[in-house]
């Protein structure tokens, strides 16, 4: 067994280990993997990414549901993993903790907020990781270090033992350096796939490939034409009618108003510290009520519906998983907050609709950078998803 104690990528939680051995026999037996440090591990104290979070909160009574999965499929647990400040960012960046090392693009953030995740991964540390996605959480950091990566469909994985922050879009990831690893974490992770056929037809998004970076567009070409050769027919889609920023304005609408409700009471009773970028957007949050939220549900609905309509039961999108490449780890304030309001506009489609995306690892710029190519699929169709995913691993 493989045990990760040198960790100079700061991927781990620094302090007491978090070690725990899966069964002997399983799917996963023998293989290591890092959980993100909002997933509850018996006996250790979920951290959250803030001091006085740690401070406030017990020890865990119970393992994560996710956790618990992977350690009955034989995986061995070695460490909890950074994420971004109580899971509120986009690029990696923790003022407390530091910056997890983006293996594949030092010098540059590992994304966020499940960045400890993906750097332990990119770096070899582990075999696989479980993170979080609600806004993205899960697929930058997978498109940003070059692995695999799933936000699954809303729901599928069960969320229990999870701290989460915005329930209608908190969902269970994961990572993996390699389709096969991605494949396996799919058949203990994820629940059969009912309803659906092979995916027969890509459609690629228009809207999105026109508002990502030129250096994005070009490193992923020869990708999205693999894609199309991969199935049985191709054409382009404008996902978004009304514009992709409208859809984005609306869901950080509905994720302030979440964030709000989850963090209010413990913020009021504990006063705790925060970076910044943090600070500032609970601070915004908390102006958001009830009625504020009654126009962006009803987009959400639009939204759904519009995709559900497209992808049928046999349909795949395809489009870039983020806009830009990852900016540099000495970045400015506004600089950050660009790059995040960039990276939601195209987050939000699978995050708004509830559908399950993959970041696929299949492209990167001549100086080694990767870039990631995302599928999104039908409602519950994840499995699907992988499937292709695999397929496409052994066509490139």
């Amino acid at each position: 067994m493989r045990v990760a104690m040198n960790d100079e990528l700061g991927a781990f939680v620094a302090g007491t280990p978090v070690v725990v051995a899966g069964a002997r026999t399983g799917t996963l037996a023998g293989w290591t993997f890092a959980a993100k440090d909002l997933f509850d591990v018996q006996g250790h104290v979920t951290g959250c990414g803030n001091p006085d979070w740690l401070r406030t909160h017990a020890p865990a009574r119970r393992s994560a549901w996710a956790v618990d999965r992977l350690l009955a499929a034989g995986a061995t647990l070695v460490g909890k993993t950074v994420t971004d400040e109580i899971s509120l960012g986009l690029l990696g960046i923790n003022r407390f903790y530091g910056t997890p090392v983006n293996p594949r693009a030092v010098g540059r953030v590992p994304g966020g907020s499940s960045s400890g995740s993906a750097s332990a991964v990119a770096g070899g540390l582990v075999d696989m990781s479980l993170g979080t996605d609600s806004g993205g959480s899960v697929r930058v950091p997978a498109s940003y270090t070059g692995l695999y990566g799933l936000r699954p469909t809303h729901g599928a994985i069960p969320v229990d033992g999870l701290m989460t922050q915005a329930p209608s879009f908190d969902t269970v990831g994961f990572f993996a350096p390699d389709a096969a690893r991605f494949a396996a974490l799919g058949d203990v992770l994820l629940p059969a796939s009912v309803g659906h056929g092979a995916l027969t037809e890509v459609l690629v998004a228009t809207d999105v490939f026109a508002v990502v970076d030129g250096v994005v567009r070009n490193a992923l070409k020869d990708a999205v034409e693999s894609v199309r050769a991969a199935v049985a027919r191709s054409s382009d889609v404008v996902l978004a009618p009304d514009g992709l920023a409208h859809w984005c304005s609306n869901q950080r609408t509905l994720q302030f108003f979440e964030f709000g409700r989850t963090f209010a009471e413990w913020v009021d009773r504990v006063n705790p510290t925060f970076s910044f970028e943090v600070g500032r957007t609970l601070a915004l949050a908390a102006r958001f009520g009830d009625a504020d939220v009654v126009k962006p549900n009803a987009v959400r609905a639009a939204a759904r519906g519009r995709l559900d309509d497209l992808l049928g039961d046999s349909r795949v999108i395809c489009l870039p998983t983020t806009p830009q490449l990852p900016v540099h780890r000495d970045a400015t304030l506004s600089e950050m907050a660009l790059a995040c309001d960039r990276i939601i506009e195209l987050t939000c489609i699978a995050g708004l609709t509830g559908l399950p995306q993959v970041n696929l690892p299949l492209a990167s710029t001549a100086d080694g950078v990767p870039v990631g190519l995302s599928l999104i699929g039908p409602r519950g169709a994840d499995r699907r998803l992988l499937e292709l995913a695999s397929l496409l691993s052994v066509r490139n």
